[in-house]
């Protein structure tokens, strides 16, 4: 005589459905969550305070001059000008560095083309931080 058992019979016979248990999955999206919380405080974010805008349209363009002695270019192909002189990002920080000590209290003015990189623009932004600017004027051209 043979006997055959079936696994998925419970004691009286009837079978059993299998079951899943999530309560370690909820345990770890809870600490997960938890983590969140905590870490969220300590981001730094890049905040941008855009300039307040006139309640009237104006048809006119406005022309930015450079009112700092420290002035920023970058164009189209994303060369980087210092006051009128081309430099690499190596110079550019140490160029930064000097002007910050030679000028006390003056913003840096970077006049950035449109067609530029962002990539560049943030170079110069971090350039400009590791150099001890809090604040720097940016100018976008048209282009």
């Amino acid at each position: 005589m043979t006997r055959r058992f079936n696994r998925n019979l419970g004691a009286k016979g009837e079978v059993a459905e299998p079951t899943v248990n999530l309560t370690p999955l909820i345990d770890v999206v809870f600490v997960i969550l938890i983590m969140f919380i905590v870490v969220a405080p300590l981001l730094e974010l890049d905040r941008v305070d855009l300039a307040d805008a006139s309640s009237e349209v104006q048809d006119k363009s406005i022309s930015a001059q450079e009112t700092s002695p420290i002035g920023i270019h970058v164009h189209r192909d994303n060369t980087i000008w210092y006051n009128q002189k081309q430099v690499s990002l190596a110079d550019l920080k140490v160029a930064l560095k000097q002007a910050k000590k030679r000028y006390v209290g003056v913003r840096p003015q970077l006049f950035h083309d449109k067609r530029a990189n962002f990539g560049t623009y943030q170079s110069v932004k971090n350039a400009a931080e590791d150099a001890g600017f809090t604040q720097m004027d940016v100018i976008l051209k048209p282009g």
